[in-house]
């Protein structure tokens, strides 16, 4: 999708300790346990592309999202692992 230039806003549902070990640029961070109470960060018309590290709290989120009307919510399959895997193999898995 950013290859393509299209809009799209990475939200990275991990916790914070997580943050360092690996990142992707310009995403919004908001953990899996505070996203209910800070869904004023997000906008309902984005597309909205969640990941974690495996992709299992990504699910949850986006689950949780959809169900809050932000239809356009999707899940980064293989997560954070898979874009180091696939895409910027110098990032580290964990």
């Amino acid at each position: 999708m950013r290859d393509r230039g299209e809009t799209l806003v990475l939200l990275d549902v991990r916790e914070s300790r997580e943050w360092a070990m690996s990142d992707l640029p310009d995403s919004v961070k908001i953990p899996l346990a505070t996203l209910p109470r800070s869904l004023e960060k997000l906008s309902k018309g984005d597309e909205i592309v969640v990941y974690c590290r495996s992709g299992a709290r990504s699910g949850n989120a986006v689950q949780f999202l959809r169900q809050m009307g932000y239809e356009k919510a999707k899940n980064l399959v293989g997560a954070i692992n898979m874009w180091a895997e696939r895409i910027d193999p110098k990032m580290p898995k964990y």
